[in-house]
């Protein structure tokens, strides 16, 4: 990585090229390099349903019990309110900046800036997360692979774990360095492996359920939200279940690079989310059907399995082919961590543009039109990151989940609630635009704002979580709101070193990237 990069300020006024060319934009993003296939295959890919179901559904069902397929339908709605919200916006004003992009058109730079952190603290959680899953199912697979036991073992000396996290890494910035048509090569495989497998082991839990000694019948009682006892359920569960569906913004991230991006990655966005939508339902219930929700052996609700429900399902269900389900996490956790650095790295790129971040982050490489500073300023703090919380969380992946849950609800509900403002002199000039513009940003946004709070509230206590605490105070407070806090020490600094954008001079209301409507 050592090839010239060019810095390109943002002169005022100025904004994105056309999507749908081929050209250059003036970030220095090559267009026209993704079609809706790539782009939902992109979006898969961030998602990674393998990885986020092995280590979502034993949380999510400790809250929700036997209505965890409801409490993915409750989640899914304020995501699927929020990706039509993001769709409008888009297909109004293409950036790759997002959130952080459109809020600042809308409600101005500073909730503008805490809406881009919001998302860059979501995504640097994720990765860590991702990176440490891709560690304990890679000697997992080795131990299949070889027959020897004490491979797996490995994934618990921390200084070997936290060593093998950094070269994941190191991997996944190379590849993300080298553009989209290398990372496009890269997905294309991995993603339909984890699908192939996912389709095996839902075909196969169907198949032998009976023969579980911990199994239970289908009902459809599981889809009753009135069996959840309390609202702090229903919030802990939509958090969790929110963290499933995350990531399919990434194809509005690329909006720029894509062809027709004013359409198509909108369309991809909504696409994504209902395909995976489908892909939980399916083996959330096979999974409970096989496994049932009890607290001992294979049961969901046991706490020892929580952490990679599929490392302990995989060889009853599957037999000799679970070494396939080992595999098709270890991928889809490392085509995550790989897809998933398109979204930090383009947001800090047009926060740098805009002069909202230290020049550096504009930087764009020469050969491969790429977010070059911004992509391996991620990756630094991704792996940071992961090894400051596998040093002082007792369960790192189930602490990580809640907080990101927090980090989701924050800047996809301001975005919704940002589109709504933004349009709020258009909202009635049709129904279509009541609806899209007006009605689900506001539930989505709000939905997800109540879930924000119920859950910050919640996580207050040591217990929420894991049980770690530092000083008293949950781990997941800490993360979720103290990650935010200091997002807002980190604005006041550069508020000081960078203060045209807090200005309004670098990205105005009257930028032809978006046009406010007056």
């Amino acid at each position: 990585m050592t090839e010239t990069i060019r810095t390109r300020t943002a002169p005022a006024g100025s904004g994105p090229h056309s999507p749908g060319t081929s050209g250059i934009s003036p970030k220095g993003l090559k267009g026209g390099q993704l079609g809706l296939l790539a782009v939902v295959v992109l979006g898969i890919s961030t998602i990674a349903p393998a990885y986020t179901l092995t280590s979502a559904l034993g949380p999510t069902v400790n809250e929700a019990g036997l209505q965890l397929p409801v409490i993915f339908l409750i989640g899914f709605i304020p995501m699927i309110l929020v990706s039509l919200a993001y769709r409008e916006l888009n297909a109004d004003s293409p950036d790759s900046g997002t959130t952080f992009t459109w809020v600042t058109k809308a409600f101005g730079p500073w909730v503008g800036w805490m809406g881009g952190w919001g998302l860059l603290a979501a995504n640097i959680i994720v990765l860590s997360n991702l990176a440490g899953v891709a560690v304990d199912f890679f000697y997992l697979f080795l131990s299949q692979l070889t027959g020897s036991p004490e491979l797996a073992d490995l994934s618990a000396n921390k200084a070997l774990n936290v060593l093998t996290c950094f070269v994941f890494v190191a991997l996944a910035v190379w590849v993300s360095y080298r553009g989209l048509h290398t990372t496009k090569l890269v997905q294309y495989s991995l993603v339909g492996f984890q699908l192939l497998v996912l389709g095996l082991f839902v075909g196969m839990a169907f198949a032998t359920w009976s023969s579980s000694e911990t199994a239970i019948p289908f009902s459809w009682e599981w889809f009753d939200v009135t069996k959840i006892e309390t609202f702090g359920q229903i919030a802990a569960g939509i958090s969790l279940s929110i963290f499933v569906y995350w990531g399919w913004d990434v194809c509005l991230t690329v909006n720029e690079e894509t062809s027709n991006g004013r359409k198509t990655s909108g369309l991809a966005g909504t696409l994504t989310a209902l395909i995976v939508l489908a892909i939980y339902l399916l083996v959330s219930i096979a999974t409970m059907m096989f496994a049932g929700v009890g607290d001992t052996g294979n049961g969901l609700n046991n706490t020892e399995i929580h952490e990679n429900i599929f490392t302990a399902l995989a060889s009853p269900i599957m037999g000799p082919f679970a070494i396939l389900m080992s595999l098709a996490v270890l991928s889809s956790s490392a085509a995550s961590l790989q897809s998933t650095f398109m979204s930090p790295s383009r947001s800090m790129l047009a926060m740098g543009f805009y002069g909202a971040l230290p020049a550096p982050f504009g930087r764009v490489s020469r050969k491969f039109a790429t977010p070059g500073f911004a992509t391996v300023a991620a990756g630094i703090m991704s792996a940071g990151f992961y090894a400051v919380m596998h040093v002082v969380s007792e369960n790192v992946l189930n602490d990580t989940i809640l907080a990101l849950g927090l980090m989701i609800c924050f800047y996809y509900g301001l975005t919704a609630l940002a589109c709504a403002w933004y349009f709020r002199h258009s909202v009635f000039d049709s129904l279509r635009h009541f609806v899209l513009r007006l009605v689900c940003p506001v539930v989505g946004g709000v939905g997800l704002f109540v879930v924000f709070l119920q859950t910050a509230v919640d996580s207050v206590a040591p217990e929420f979580g894991s049980g770690s605490e530092i000083f008293g105070v949950g781990l997941v407070f800490v993360l979720g709101v103290g990650i935010l806090a200091s997002g807002a020490a980190v604005m006041l600094i550069m508020a000081k070193v960078r203060p045209g954008f807090f200005r309004g001079e670098t990205l105005k209301r009257d930028t032809p990237a978006l046009v406010v409507p007056e």
